[in-house]
């Protein structure tokens, strides 16, 4: 029997006690709204800030931040969609950036507020999708993979097909829920540019799917190292940071990114358009930005970083690790996911609903 639809986790805070960092678990709804100045909303991913990231910050300022979590784009998109429900800082990936953006969703960025941008390595100042850095600041980098139990799978799974393309390990496979990334790896496997809208290359990446679909025990919502880490899956599309958490725990995961390439995504800090506190939003971001800061998330979350003086503050067990800073050999052959307009989204998202529905 597949396993039923699960709701992120990403490692439910490693052990990080959601009280423990003033997190919310359900958007604003318990929120506090204390007197003006002193608190902001902070709206991430789960397992995605230090340990003692928000404490030291109150420490450093006085100011406190309540943290809610969202388990995908699509949702923080659509939370944000019909207006800001008093977010202050939230983190988009990339392409949801530029769909943000383009949808007057975001508020630009004064780089006078956030000196500690100094601290960000070259290559990540003058992205593709966010020219100059208009609308947002870096947080992490990361790639998509295959996460994967050695005791399992025969040899290594360098190859999409083992999750896209064949019964050899039915009823054992987590794929990603999010429709964009999902779409966008068949894409990859298929042979496609990966951020295509052609509709003859969507019709065989659904119909690929439709197929494999009997063979798959969980469309996750990026806690698929937790699925992994539990025995429920024995391999899973997820993120390098994600399965580098896990391997800590146990020696029997590894993690490959598949010999086609795959999609290599940057979250990034964000500012919602009508924050309430835009002020202390730019305060918080550069205070994520420092070096001492940026390498306390860095040593907890297990995700790469691009910021260049946090990175020179860890050990060789981070800088050295190959899951968290993969060879370029095969980042070479990975791509940032594009925004390429509505209409497209909307049918990654429609694609996905009729295999899941199928």
């Amino acid at each position: 029997m597949p396993l039923p639809f699960m709701p992120s986790r990403r490692g439910f805070l490693a052990g990080v006690g959601a009280a423990a960092v003033g997190i919310t678990l359900t958007g604003l709804e318990g929120c506090h709204r204390g007197p003006p100045g002193k608190r902001i909303n902070f709206y991430n991913w789960d397992t995605y800030i230090g340990k003692t990231t928000l404490k030291d910050f109150k420490s450093a300022t006085g100011v406190t931040v309540d943290m809610s979590l969202f388990s995908n784009n699509d949702e923080l998109f659509a939370k944000l969609r019909g207006g800001n429900q008093g977010y202050d800082v939230i983190v988009p990936t990339n392409d949801f950036v530029q769909r943000m953006a383009k949808a007057d969703m975001l508020e630009p960025l004064d780089h006078a507020r956030i000196p500690n941008l100094k601290n960000i390595a070259p290559e990540f100042l003058d992205p593709p999708f966010d020219p100059g850095r208009k609308w947002s600041m870096p947080y992490t980098w990361l790639v998509l993979g295959l996460g994967y139990r050695k005791s399992k799978i025969q040899g290594v799974p360098d190859d999409w097909k083992w999750v896209f393309d064949s019964p050899q390990y039915k009823g054992r496979i987590g794929l990603l829920a999010e429709a964009g990334d999902l779409v966008r790896l068949v894409l990859k496997y298929l042979g496609y540019p990966m951020n295509t809208g052609d509709p003859v290359a969507l019709k065989k990446v659904e119909d690929l799917l439709i197929r494999q679909k009997p063979n798959i025990a969980v469309f996750h919502d990026d806690n698929g190292q937790d699925l992994l880490l539990s025995g429920d899956i024995d391999i899973v599309i997820e993120y390098n940071g994600d399965i580098a958490q896990v391997m800590k725990e146990d020696k029997d995961l590894d993690f490959v990114i598949p010999k086609q390439g795959s999609q290599i995504s940057s979250d990034c800090l964000c500012i919602p358009k009508g924050a309430p506190n835009p002020d202390l939003a730019h305060e918080f971001i550069n205070y994520l930005l420092d070096a001492k800061a940026g390498a306390e998330i860095s040593q907890t979350i297990k995700y790469p970083t691009p910021n260049a003086a946090a990175k020179a503050l860890m050990g060789p067990d981070y800088k050295d690790n190959p899951v968290i800073f993969p060879p370029q050999s095969i980042l070479s052959k990975c791509d940032y996911a594009t925004y390429n307009g509505e209409a497209l989204s909307r049918q990654y998202e429609e694609i996905i609903t009729r295999v899941r529905a199928a």
